[in-house]
């Protein structure tokens, strides 16, 4: 008798029916919608958590999920995406310094939109930059996640001392003007940054996967997190940021990522083909 007379699954099929059945019931139960991420990068966090719960299946994941919201918190910080660093890419910053900031000098009030803030290094690094800039005091900076717990973390400002010196290079490879310790005091927890840096930032929980825009914004930076979407999420993102972008508002993405194929690729200019940085101007 062969397998499917027996009513058996190849494995692979059997593994696609369980991941289909276990974001099915984390999106119907919890509202986290990551049906459209990319499945390589999505299955092999999805094994960490089995193992990590000590599992056997993903099935076994699914029930836990569906009677354990504090499971559910940590499967979250597994499939969100926190690797981050301040400056991170200094040419993109150096590039945001001479190619966006004149733009913005002509607003009365700047409003910028980073999505996907994860713990908030790339936000407080604009709002170094804007603060350098002499930009930051009419400026207000929407940093959001899907993660609350990344969030809580974003808030506090503060970082681990032993990356100091790697942001510091960071910084001043980037266009920095002053000393970079200026922006923090040590402590035993780690690096506490200038509070005067928070004030002008509202961090705030959204989900690029099914939320909706919320303002209108100059600036929205999204670098480094639509690499884990699959086409049809992507493309869901780009139209998000086409309609919560003004008219000449700057769209910034990360390295590897691309404006071309999508559904407003011809309503943006390149203002950096290299540093993804872009300009809507219909």
């Amino acid at each position: 008798m062969t397998a499917v007379a027996r009513g058996e699954l190849p494995d692979g099929e059997r593994e696609s029916i369980e991941v289909d059945l276990l974001l099915e019931a984390v999106y119907r139960r919890y509202g986290f919608d990551f049906r459209q991420y990319a499945r390589a990068s999505l299955r092999r966090r999805l094994y960490r958590r089995v193992s990590l719960e000590g599992l056997r299946t993903l099935s076994g994941l699914q029930e836990r999920l569906l009677h354990d919201p504090a499971c559910m918190e940590r499967l979250l910080l597994d499939l969100s995406i926190n690797v981050t660093s301040m400056f991170r890419d200094p040419t993109f910053f150096r590039s945001f310094r001479t190619a966006v900031v004149p733009l913005l000098r002509t607003y009365p009030f700047i409003r910028i939109w980073s999505a996907g803030c994860s713990t908030g290094e790339e936000t407080y690094s604009l709002a170094i930059l804007l603060m350098e800039e002499g930009l930051y005091e009419r400026t207000r900076i929407y940093a959001t996640d899907i993660n609350e717990a990344v969030l809580h973390q974003a808030r506090q400002a503060v970082f681990p001392l032993e990356k100091m010196q790697e942001y510091t290079e960071n910084y001043l490879a980037g266009g920095g003007t002053r000393a970079f310790s200026e922006y923090y005091t040590t402590g035993y927890e780690g690096a506490q940054f200038d509070r005067r840096l928070s004030d002008n930032i509202v961090f705030a929980r959204h989900n690029l996967a099914t939320d909706r825009s919320f303002n209108e914004f100059q600036v929205v930076i999204c670098r480094n997190v639509m690499i884990y979407f699959d086409t049809p999420l992507q493309n869901r993102v780009h139209e998000l940021f086409y309609e919560s972008l003004q008219r000449l508002g700057v769209l910034a993405l990360g390295p590897k990522e691309s404006l071309a194929f999508t559904p407003h690729a011809d309503s943006y200019e390149v203002l950096d083909l290299q540093e993804k940085l872009y300009r809507k101007v219909r």
